[in-house]
């Protein structure tokens, strides 16, 4: 039987990271939220065969993928690629030389989705160890 706590940060980690996301993703072509070529570095513009924009959709449908992924059965893979690309986004903003209160952020949301993955991999765990549950079939008389 899991514990009630472990199933509840579990939940709560799952939606955080199934909507966050997506609606940053969905961001990425209506910057809403922020004017999100801002935070791409310079390195990284200079080095791209395309444009700052075309990197931020297309950092949007990954994004969106993601939390996609983690909203559905592939919670554990999707939360292990959140980990991946918040701690790449990080990276990205020291190289900008500004942001570093947003790198911090991302590197402790990066390790929020890492325990995500593995209270995943926690809860696949229990589920395999539990008793099976069979139907109680009425004594026949």
């Amino acid at each position: 039987m899991e514990d009630t706590r472990v199933s509840q940060s579990w939940a709560a980690l799952k939606v955080l990271f199934g909507v966050l996301p997506i609606v940053a993703g969905l961001d990425k072509f209506f910057d809403l939220l922020t004017h999100w070529e801002q935070y791409l570095s310079p390195i990284a513009a200079r080095v791209l065969p395309f444009g700052p924009s075309a990197l931020m959709r297309a950092a949007g449908v990954v994004e969106i993928l993601v939390g996609l992924m983690i909203l559905t059965r592939w919670t554990r893979i999707g939360a292990y690629v959140a980990s991946a690309w918040l701690v790449l986004i990080a990276l990205n903003l020291l190289t900008t030389g500004r942001f570093f209160d947003v790198a911090a952020r991302d590197v402790g949301l990066a390790i929020a989705a890492f325990v995500l993955a593995r209270l995943e991999e926690v809860r696949a765990d229990a589920r395999a160890k539990a008793p099976e549950r069979r139907p109680l079939v009425p004594a026949q008389v």
